[in-house]
């Protein structure tokens, strides 16, 4: 049997520009308590854009905590108070250059559920037209085209490392091959 949780009291431990953590006081089994750290953030949209050709728009670039360069789709953070499918449309222009003539709600998910807030919408975008790219000022970004195909081997050899890449490059390949 499942047992709900119930907060008897949250304390903020720290705020932050993109997150804020805080720690509650919870109700655990046999009337017990434990301590809970939560993540808050406002959530992020995931784009899975497809070219006219078939191939999907990625973006790599340098990412601290794995301390490595990533390939990933293009994604950002939702601004607070901010439509989901505007921070898409946003995105998508600021990352890549591209403008979708559709852009198509697939799903929305926890990137980490046991500790964070934080929802990720996936968009599928498509009926692309280029044009100028706006990076954020600290942001070095390399826009890359790869066959659906190839990123699916990628993400089954585990090349691909990023959660919400899989899951777009995954969800976009079940669509399409129908």
């Amino acid at each position: 049997m499942v047992f709900e949780e119930k907060t008897i009291s949250s304390e903020r431990i720290y705020e932050g520009r993109i997150l804020n953590v805080r720690r509650d006081k919870v109700t655990v089994k046999d009337n017990q308590t434990s301590y809970r750290e939560i993540i808050e953030h406002n959530g992020g949209v995931a784009l899975a854009a497809v070219t006219d050709d078939g191939k999907m728009v990625m973006v790599k670039q340098f990412r601290k905590a794995a301390e490595k360069a990533v390939l990933e789709v293009p994604a950002g953070k939702i601004e607070a108070g901010e439509d989901h499918r505007l921070t898409a449309e946003r995105e998508l222009k600021e990352e890549t250059g591209y403008s979708a003539r559709e852009i198509r709600f697939l799903t929305s998910f926890y990137s980490s559920i046991g500790y964070s807030t934080e929802v990720i919408y996936l968009y599928l975008a498509s009926g692309l037209t280029p044009g100028e790219t706006d990076f954020d000022d600290n942001e070095s970004i390399d826009i890359l085209e790869y066959d659906r195909s190839e990123l699916k081997q990628m993400v089954l050899s585990g090349e691909i490392e990023d959660a919400k890449t899989i899951a777009a490059i995954l969800l976009v390949e079940s669509i399409m091959e129908k």
